[in-house]
């Protein structure tokens, strides 16, 4: 009898920390996976924006011209709106994958959507509606997408 209740006494001071190391795991494994599975869904959005781009060739998206091309008004109007849609992929994935300290995966995960950024912001056309396409958008993100044009300003004004 006395060896059950020494058995007892094990099992409470192993087990509770050990469950407690489960229950850790299982929620850190849970959390990363939520996080890839936003990642993805993130991903298949923009997938779906090149699509878009891809269907609209005749606007010239996926080259980037030394100047922005001549554009008809009906063309003018379709690229605003391209451009509407993409700063509005850029902001969900700054709202759901952006923090001051990330781990490293996080991290990974935030810099491709920051070189997708950058090579947008690359294009003249699309840095000159910039303001104006981050009208009553997030304003940390306008912040950030802004620090993120300027140094494509400087490159694209030293490659002229």
């Amino acid at each position: 009898m006395v060896w059950l209740e020494a058995l007892s006494y094990v099992v409470t001071i192993l087990g509770f920390p050990a469950a407690i190391c489960v229950f850790v795991y299982e929620h850190r494994r849970r959390r990363s996976n939520e996080e890839n599975e936003l990642h993805r869904h993130l991903s298949e959005e923009y997938d779906n924006f090149l699509r878009l781009v891809l269907d609209n060739a005749d606007l010239l998206l996926l080259r980037r011209p030394r100047k922005p091309p001549t554009l008809s008004e009906e063309q003018a109007e379709r690229r605003e709106v391209i451009f509407r849609m993409l700063v509005s992929l850029f902001e969900k994935a700054y709202i759901i994958l952006y923090a001051e300290n990330m781990g490293r995966d996080a991290k990974r995960r935030w810099l491709s959507w920051e070189d997708d950024m950058r090579e947008w912001c690359r294009r003249e056309d699309f840095r000159t509606l910039l303001p104006e396409l981050l009208e009553g958008e997030d304003d940390a993100f306008g912040r950030h997408i802004l620090t993120i044009a300027q140094p494509e300003v400087l490159a694209t004004s030293m490659k002229e």
